[in-house]
């Protein structure tokens, strides 16, 4: 079992930046891979970025390039999400998860989930 807490969430206007945290607790393991997903009222559940745990393999949603930057430290078992030059649109309750694959950017694989953190953008 893994246990993740997500903060770092809050109402940030456009064009402004957030740091959001996930620390990691339980079985972790170092082939593991962090994924942030975001989920906005009335939408489904997205993704925005994963990085590995033993590498520096990192992968995004489109929409993230360039915007935003996930990284890990691994001697708090905390992975970050960075996120800079925010929009209306990126206003959703954030969430970190956990899968043991090795790269993946479907909610339905990875198991283990945070209970989320509110971004809110004002224009």
């Amino acid at each position: 079992q893994v246990q993740l807490v997500e903060s770092g969430g809050g109402l940030v206007q456009a064009g402004g930046s957030l740091r959001l945290s996930c620390a990691a607790s339980g079985r972790t393991s170092s082939s593991y891979t962090m994924g942030w997903f975001r989920q906005a009222p009335g939408k489904e559940r997205e993704f925005v970025a994963a990085i590995r745990w033993s590498s520096s393999y990192t992968s995004y949603a489109d929409y993230a390039k360039g915007r935003f930057t996930i990284s890990r430290d691994n001697a708090k078992n905390t992975v970050y999400l960075e996120m800079n030059n925010l929009k209306p649109e990126d206003t959703a309750v954030y969430y970190c998860a956990v899968t043991s694959l090795i790269q993946s950017s479907s909610r339905y694989e990875y198991p283990y989930w945070g209970q989320g953190t509110q971004v809110t953008v004002s224009s």
